[in-house]
């Protein structure tokens, strides 16, 4: 009897020695919040404009129901801001920023403090000050200010590439217009690529960011910043699990060039590349889908002035390995311009060595070409399912090409549908032989092993890829 009365009291205690062995190995973060927050700042500007939208940063906000007990709270202090003439400003609270030298640089993300007339930023001890753009970068989405002060707090970097998967972090900013706020959570994945971003390697967090963070620090637990918070993924215009911030080595080196020359210089390779995956690995000799395929090389860049070729797959760059096509325009990017770059590639299932001076990066692109078939023109019998014809001088000159046979039109379930392959497409090799015409193309096709998976690289409108095609 007396046994089974111990029984719940023993189970007590192992739930209280549970829950205290746990709460032990939880991270803490006050210190990191009380130390830190000082230098985390409010930013806020003010605008002249004829219409004006409801709302607070640079996302949506999220939908709330009329029913709720949070209603009449967001309406009151969020709600739509009255319609004033058009040369009265209006002051938005956009984001949150940090501090990064004492004498009063401060670092936000470029569209926190876009199209600002004026921009103020706020601390934590309540002091207002004018900031003015030293220069915003909109590619990595960073933003350099400067206010007239010294002796401030700031704050120190870390680096991002010591940060592991599962890791604590913790975001400070101003979601909402609520200033100082902290979340925390831990780091999903690193070198994350965004569509339209690909030269920024993403730290992915589970930290709650909201409309309000943008341009705020991401710290490690060592109080460093590691990032800044500039994106999150929502179908809903608030939290959802999926936040983004750029490197803060990244961010730096942005700021640098901006403090210093006013404007970014990145480095450039000049080609277009497509990942690698398992039918194109069969088709490449490959024993395993990894690096970055090279499906173009740009007219006068570093490197058509290299041994690069088209179908080389980048497997390393500088003595870092490239495991996805996203890898690369990372290492590019961040290359001093004018420097040598030394590349290891797969090519013909041999790992050689090239070399190659990177350039900076320009603003333009390729031109495309718009096809229009007259009834009169003609076309070549149908091979693999398409019809063909070789490209005008007019055409090879407007796509700067020298070679390749224009696709007229694809048969609906044919192996070259299969592949991909639509109208329009241009063919510019075929089993690693490089198609000048449609008598070296239908020759090429007479060639093919039936079931066999061949590469076959086609340029599509301002870019070109490597398709698998099985005969």
């Amino acid at each position: 009897m007396k046994k089974l009365l111990t029984l719940p009291v023993f189970f007590l205690f192992a739930t209280v020695l549970a829950f205290t062995v746990q709460a032990s190995t939880l991270p803490d973060f006050v210190d990191l919040v009380k130390d830190q927050g000082k230098a985390v700042v409010n930013i806020s500007t003010k605008q002249k404009t004829e219409s004006l939208q409801s709302g607070h940063g640079d996302l949506q906000m999220p939908e709330i129901p009329e029913d709720s007990p949070f209603h009449d709270f967001f309406e009151k202090f969020f709600g739509q801001i009255p319609q004033v003439p058009d040369q009265q400003p209006r002051v938005r609270s956009l984001g949150s920023g940090f501090i990064i030298s004492a004498d009063g640089y401060v670092l936000t993300s470029a569209h926190v403090v876009e199209n600002a007339d004026e921009i103020v930023v706020r601390m934590t001890d309540r002091r207002e000050m004018l900031a003015k753009v030293i220069g915003t970068d909109k590619r990595s989405d960073v933003a350099l200010l400067k206010v007239d002060a010294e002796d401030l707090p700031y704050l120190k970097p870390g680096n991002p590439d010591d940060l592991k998967v599962g890791e604590w972090v913790l975001a400070i900013g101003s979601p909402f217009g609520f200033e100082n706020s902290a979340t925390a959570g831990i780091v999903s994945a690193k070198g994350r690529s965004l569509p339209n971003e690909n030269y920024i390697p993403f730290i992915q967090s589970d930290v709650a960011i909201n409309p309000g963070n943008s341009g705020g620090p991401l710290f490690n637990m060592a109080g460093e910043v590691v990032g800044i918070n500039a994106q999150i993924y929502s179908r809903s215009g608030g939290y959802m699990g999926l936040a983004f911030s750029v490197p803060i080595d990244l961010a730096m080196q942005v700021a640098e060039q901006l403090r210093t020359g006013g404007k970014v210089m990145r480095g450039w390779l000049g080609v277009t590349i497509q990942d690698v995956n398992r039918e194109l690995a069969e088709a490449l000799d490959m024993e395993k889908p990894y690096g970055a395929l090279v499906s173009s090389i740009l007219p006068d860049s570093p490197a058509s002035k290299s041994n690069l070729q088209v179908q080389d797959v980048i497997i390393e760059y500088n003595g870092k390995p490239v495991r996805h096509s996203s890898d690369l325009p990372f290492f590019v990017g961040r290359t001093k311009v004018g420097s040598d770059a030394v590349i290891k590639i797969m090519r013909g299932g041999k790992i050689r060595t090239v070399k190659v001076t990177i350039g900076q990066l320009p603003d333009s692109g390729l031109a495309s070409l718009d096809v229009e078939e007259s009834p009169a023109e003609k076309s070549n019998a149908a091979l693999l399912g398409m019809n063909v014809r070789d490209l005008t001088k007019q055409e090879k000159k407007k796509l700067e090409l020298d070679s390749g046979v224009l696709v007229l039109m694809v048969d609906a379930g044919s192996a070259a549908a299969k592949a991909g392959i639509i109208k329009g497409d241009i063919i510019l090799m075929l089993n690693k032989q490089k198609i000048r015409n449609v008598k070296e193309f239908k020759s090429t096709v007479s060639a093919l092993k039936k079931g066999k998976s061949a590469a076959i690289l086609v340029r599509r409108g301002k870019g070109s890829q490597f398709l698998v095609l099985k005969p």
